[in-house]
């Protein structure tokens, strides 16, 4: 890992060490990163089934040489099969994390699928790879979910850390990432789990719209799945709602992820939509992770389309309208109750996408509560997320009947 390049400026890493971000979406060039560590290596043959576990190794915390979390928590980075939006099965890595503590609540161990906020779209960005080589902003919010006794199944999502473009933003990819890495924790031997271990979803901004895809996602992918619970905050439902709040902002290079991400699942070729600079800027991102916000802070899209078209404009032509429509969250009633957190002050995710997206599951029967709030930013709408989320998780997992907000949208 080149620290150099992580290490842009001690703003950027004040700005982003709490940032979950997410947003708006051709295929860069091949990544120039340093040579991809043998364990995120797809084997020849994949697994038979989603969720089987293709590897696994002990996950080393840079931030604990002397491995003080052992005495706490267990730790595996891990590689397993999920199957992406085209249907093609493939290998995604990331993290499983599990209290040693003998589990005291009612039943057995809850686990979280916890989806994870914008790493980046290189694969030094993942998630498994920054919990050893980096800071990974999550691990605040991880720890208060640890010390309440439940295991986490994280993933990295698909084309981070392995082959491949990070498909970011993609509904049905992230959603079958998440639900597939729980089936891997619940098969692994050593954590305890089982396939009847109660499950929630969790996550917020980028990860609010993994929680939330595989909310929907569940019933049909994944339909023996314990589902009791979803927490899905600062939800990016809705794209064409984005690019208005982001373009030419702080979260400017997000609007690039997602076209990178995007165009690289649906095949679409970037090339022709962009003038010489949009070219060279492209190419340059490839390898961008978070920590490189600043980099492209207050760009705006039309800079680098070859028409001048903003990326407001572009969304609603061919072929990315039919791509961004097929990105809506709300169409597919999640299967268990769901938790909406969202900031009315919320300068990336405007707080109307929430009210739209709990109408939307209202609408088809779910159980839905929208709990709105009024800190400052997208970031300071985290602090929410990670208050709320316990005593809702507390309540689903005990069974507890859940309150809706449905009466009154």
């Amino acid at each position: 890992m080149n620290p150099i390049r992580h290490a842009r400026s001690t703003a950027a890493v004040v700005v982003t060490a709490v940032l979950a971000v997410l947003p708006l979406t051709a295929t860069p060039t091949a990544s120039a990163e340093e040579p991809r560590p043998a364990f995120y290596e797809a084997p020849a043959t994949l697994p038979a089934a989603n969720g089987d576990l293709i590897r696994s190794e002990k996950l080393d915390l840079l931030l604990d040489p002397v491995d003080g979390h052992t005495v706490a928590f267990d730790a595996q980075r891990v590689l397993y099969r999920s199957t992406n939006r085209t249907g093609k099965p493939v290998a995604v890595s990331g993290s499983i994390f599990v209290p040693k503590a003998k589990w005291v609540g009612p039943g057995t161990r809850p686990v979280i699928g916890y989806a994870v906020g914008t790493q980046g779209i290189g694969d030094s960005c993942a998630p498994s790879r920054v919990f050893s080589e980096l800071f990974e902003y999550e691990s605040f919010f991880m720890a208060g979910l640890l010390a309440r006794g439940y295991a986490i199944a994280m993933t990295d999502y698909e084309g981070l850390g392995t082959a491949g473009m990070h498909t970011y933003m993609d509904r049905v990819s992230q959603g079958r990432a998440v639900i597939d890495i729980v089936r891997a924790a619940q098969r692994m031997p050593s954590t305890g789990l089982t396939a009847t271990s109660p499950v929630a979803f969790a996550g917020y901004s980028q990860g609010g719209a993994g929680a939330a895809s595989a909310a929907e996602l569940a019933g049909s992918y994944a339909p023996g799945m314990k589902v009791k619970g979803t927490v899905a905050s600062a939800v990016p439902a809705d794209l064409r709602a984005l690019p208005d709040a982001i373009d030419g902002s702080l979260y400017s290079l997000f609007t690039w992820f997602a076209i990178a991400g995007l165009t690289s699942s649906y095949g679409i070729d970037m090339t022709p939509y962009l003038n010489a600079k949009g070219t060279e800027m492209f190419a340059k991102i490839a390898d961008d992770c978070v920590f490189d916000l600043l980099g492209a802070a207050f760009t705006k899209s039309s800079d680098y389309t070859a028409d001048g078209a903003g990326l407001a404009e572009l969304i609603k032509r061919a072929p990315f309208d039919r791509m961004i429509a097929d990105q809506r969250i709300g169409t597919i009633k999640p299967n268990a109750p769901v938790l909406v957190t969202h900031s009315h002050l919320d300068d990336v995710v405007p707080h109307r996408v929430a009210t739209q997206l709990t109408k939307d599951w209202c609408n088809r029967g779910a159980t839905v509560r929208l709990s709105s709030n009024l800190s400052p930013l997208h970031v300071g709408g985290m602090l929410n997320h990670a208050t709320e989320i316990y005593a809702f998780l507390e309540a689903r997992f005990a069974g507890l009947p859940a309150a809706s907000s449905c009466w009154r949208m």
